[in-house]
């Protein structure tokens, strides 16, 4: 049995490569509890599971598309 294939990702390849904001941006939202916090693996690295960050694209996403006026029918 193999263990579970988890991808992560490094703050590089998530700003702004999937999500369009500064990278101050990004760890002031880390620090307020908007976005999620990376997993450590040493002093200078930190990475984040790519499901959380998908995660937080689909949540984006259906705020951005329920924030948009409804078209009348």
């Amino acid at each position: 049995m193999q263990p579970p294939q988890t991808k992560f990702l490094r703050t590089k390849q998530i700003i702004p490569g999937i999500l369009p904001i500064s990278r101050s941006a990004w760890f002031l939202g880390i620090r307020q509890g908007r976005y999620p916090q990376g997993i450590k693996l040493s002093p200078r690295t930190t990475v984040w599971d790519a499901e959380v960050i998908q995660a937080l694209c689909d949540e984006v996403k259906r705020r951005a598309a329920d924030s948009l006026p409804k078209k009348a029918a």
